[in-house]
Order: structure tokens, then C-alpha cells, then sequence
């Protein structure tokens, strides 16, 4: 079983976070991708949020695909990081090959999350690209720091059973989206 892993708080969930988690299935090979709806976001104290159970319930009616699994794992578990949820869940994962799917906005500041090193080192990583924002990815601390472990994107589909720390920079989609820019908009009208 291959299955992606998706966090983030899905604040609102669109239509961009399904499309990453098709293109994910396709590219990458996976059986299915868990949405991970954090309970809050460590590196965005004030950001606005609805609770928890709205959100999950949201991006269940989103999501729409018996592939894609919505969880509020991370509230199960107790973890508020990334690298928490992730050793906990290859723990109880064992037979499970895991990727953790990432935006290239979250490439760009990935040396800002608690024990960034670990998390490359627990699962491969896909990262999606985002408009405007491929070179400042490509270019952030991390990647330079992780570029021995990145592999072309034409081998996405080798990640999944690859050994950590393996990252793959997946130039599609491309999609303007983001739940930041929608609750901009929301505030605004």
C-alpha cells in the first residue's frame, strides 16, 4: 500500500487541494491520499480557523473520491508537529510505503518547521508546484540542504519505496489556489 499524506488545516479546502491529491495518485502511484486537518497550525498562531470538525467536514464534501481519505489524525494522536505526526504514524504504518505531500510555498520556508531534518529523514517527500514560487523553492535552504536526495520528476513514481530522505519537485499542477488567498477574499467581500 502506498498512501500520500496531505496535512494542513484545509482552511477552507478547495478545489486545489483535490487536484494535488489526483495528480499525487497519478504521478506518484498511490492507492490513496489521507488529507491530514490539523487541529491548529504552530507556525500560524493568529491565522483564522474554524474548528476542526467543520473543517474535516468540509473537505470530506470537497474531496468526493473514494481514494481520498480526510482525517483528523493529528487530534487522535495528540501531535501539533509534523515530525511528530510522522513518527507516530511509520510506527503504526510499518507495511506502508508514506509521502509527504507538500506545496512549493511550504518547500520555501520548510527550514522553519520544527525538525525539518527528521521529517526528510522519516518519509520521501513530493512537492507540488504553485505559481510564482518554483525558484524560491528550488533555490530555499532546504532544498539545497536535501538536493543529494532529489530525484527528476520522469522517476515520481519510484518515490513512494524509496529509502529517506527522497523529494521529487512535481511542475504540476499549477495552481493559483490557496486557502490563505480564499480567506483574504472572504474578509474583503
Amino acid at each position: 500500500m502506498k498512501i500520500g499524506l496531505f496535512g494542513g488545516s484545509f482552511d477552507p479546502p478547495h478545489d486545489g487541494h483535490r487536484e494535488v491529491s489526483l495528480v499525487a495518485m497519478r504521478a506518484l502511484g498511490l492507492d490513496q491520499v489521507w488529507w491530514l486537518v490539523s487541529p491548529r497550525n504552530p507556525l500560524k498562531p493568529n491565522a483564522p480557523s474554524q474548528d476542526q470538525a467543520r473543517r474535516i467536514a468540509a473537505a470530506r464534501k470537497l474531496a468526493n473520491h473514494p481514494r481520498i481519505k480526510v482525517t483528523g489524525v493529528e487530534a487522535a494522536l495528540g501531535t501539533t508537529y509534523t515530525a511528530e505526526t510522522l513518527r507516530r504514524l511509520s510506527e503504526r504504518l510499518e507495511d506502508v510505503d508514506l509521502v509527504w505531500m507538500m506545496g512549493a510555498d511550504n518547500l520555501a520556508t520548510f527550514h522553519h518547521w520544527r525538525d525539518w531534518r527528521g521529517i526528510a529523514a522519516t518519509v520521501p517527500i513530493a512537492v507540488f508546484n504553485r505559481p510564482g514560487l518554483a525558484l524560491k523553492a528550488l533555490s530555499s535552504p532546504a532544498a539545497k540542504a536535501l538536493a543529494r536526495g532529489r530525484i527528476p520528476h520522469a522517476m515520481a513514481a519510484k518515490l513512494p519505496e524509496m529509502p529517506p530522505p527522497a523529494w521529487v519537485f512535481l511542475p504540476s499542477p499549477h495552481i493559483p489556489l490557496s486557502s490563505t488567498l480564499l480567506r483574504e477574499r472572504r474578509r474583503t467581500s
